[in-house]
């Protein structure tokens, strides 16, 4: 009697991370369209941003609201930086992106009803605090849609009929309302907090010299999209005192330094999951030369490794800024390669464009490694073939006689009688 291969399942903490990281990716990856067209936005309308780059350095025109500056009419009000402080990047970071990231994680957990719940539960986040909460809708989403896959299976089976589309939508609008004031009284401070002990330790680190060791504590803070607390609010006033004394200061380009991203980027497009790749090179040119970091941040939350990555780029980069003795004169603003050709000062271009290129060089040997240089999926694809192969072995070898190669291909002969004469199928017989 044959013997049948039975396929073993995977088990352990490997395997729960991977299924984790599988899940914020789904979270994440039907929304990168979603991201690139606010980083082509913010790239372009900002008041440091592309048009007014050129409409400055090329013709002149200041950007501004001053007298002798020049307002760039929609420009600034698409950019949000008019009189009337509209415009549609902020809310887009604000509201639309983790709306749109709550909404996925909840239909992921239990379909459209999960999707809406989670929606309105995120927007309890947002509200709650003003940096943009990517971390608190990929959390508070799918929890509230969990919930309410709970209460769902409990209430089916005793709503009476001809009330269902009453229960089911009280239980919803309740639910969402209620997890909504949650996400808004709890998660906001938590953020704040966050934020605040980040300043602090970055504070300790540029008091005692450690600045290399910064990159532990900015680069995950990035991700969780409290770089401009720690830019603007600790590292660029440190940088002003002490350009304006020296000329140049290496604070300026701690957090904005555009290498680590740039290779976690690049390890995403030669060794990331295949169905991913199509969306770096356009967050390649976002993040690098528009100088819109946020854009890679959604690829670190899919992979929570590879933070590791712009860690170890980040701190080697600061360290070739340290041996050159390079800094800039400004905050390069955006972070774009441009805008730190633009700040850099004279004679200091070796420094700053190595310091670039080292961290990118460095971050991407890091995250491709993490990535298994691509092996991972060849090695999942190679074992769900394996266990195919197997699988069809075992249901051949379980059959008497030759078995077609495809459903499609005519009957094999039966086995030959006492004569040694193969007995013709019916498909032999000539009428």
């Amino acid at each position: 009697m044959a013997s049948t291969a039975t396929a073993t399942p995977r088990t352990g903490a490997r395997v729960h991370v991977q299924r984790f990281g599988t899940f914020l990716s789904n979270m994440i990856l039907p929304n990168i369209a979603a991201f690139i067209a606010w980083g082509f936005i913010t790239a372009l309308f900002i008041q440091a941003g592309w048009i007014t780059l050129v409409g400055d350095k090329v013709f002149g025109y200041v950007p501004g609201l001053e007298d002798g500056q020049y307002d760039y009419g929609f420009v600034s009000s698409l950019g949000g930086w008019d009189a009337d402080g509209g415009g549609i990047v902020g809310p887009m970071i604000t509201y639309l992106l983790p709306i749109l990231i709550g909404y996925t994680g909840g239909r992921i957990v239990h379909g459209q009803r999960g999707a809406v719940v989670g929606a309105i539960a995120t927007m309890g986040v947002v509200v709650g605090t003003d940096v943009p909460m990517f971390l608190g809708a990929m959390v508070i989403g799918p929890l509230t849609a969990l919930l309410l896959k709970y209460i769902d299976g409990f209430v089916q089976q005793r709503t009476k009929s001809g009330f269902e589309m009453l229960v089911d939508n009280f239980t919803a609008g309740i639910l969402g309302a209620l997890m909504a004031l949650a996400g808004l009284w709890g998660v906001g401070p938590v953020v704040e907090r966050l934020t605040q002990w980040a300043g602090n330790a970055v504070d300790v680190l540029v008091d005692n010299s450690l600045l290399p060791l910064a990159s532990i504590i900015i680069e995950p803070a990035k991700v969780l999209f409290l770089n401009n607390a720690i830019n603007h609010g600790i590292l660029g006033p440190l940088g002003v005192a002490e350009a304006a004394d020296q000329g140049k200061s290496i604070l300026f380009m701690l957090e904005s330094n555009p290498g680590p991203g740039l290779g976690v980027l690049l390890a995403f497009l030669l060794f990331g999951p295949r169905a991913l790749r199509p969306t770096v090179p356009a967050a390649i040119v976002i993040q690098f030369l528009g100088g819109i970091h946020e854009i890679y941040f959604p690829y670190i939350l899919m992979k929570p490794k590879m933070i590791l990555a712009a860690i170890a780029g980040g701190a080697s980069g600061i360290l070739v800024f340290l041996a050159t003795d390079a800094g800039l004169v400004a905050t390069p603003a955006p972070g774009s390669i441009f805008a730190y050709a633009a700040v850099t000062p004279r004679g200091g271009w070796f420094g700053v464009f190595a310091g670039v290129i080292v961290s990118a060089a460095v971050s991407f040997a890091v995250g491709s490694a993490l990535l298994g240089f691509g092996r991972g999926e060849q090695e999942e694809t190679a074992g769900a073939e394996d266990a195919l192969a197997t699988a069809t072995a075992a249901v051949q070898a379980s059959k008497p006689g030759k078995v077609a190669a495809s459903p499609d291909e005519a009957p094999t002969a039966p086995p030959p009688s006492g004569d040694g004469k193969a007995r013709p199928n019916r498909t032999d017989v000539e009428v």
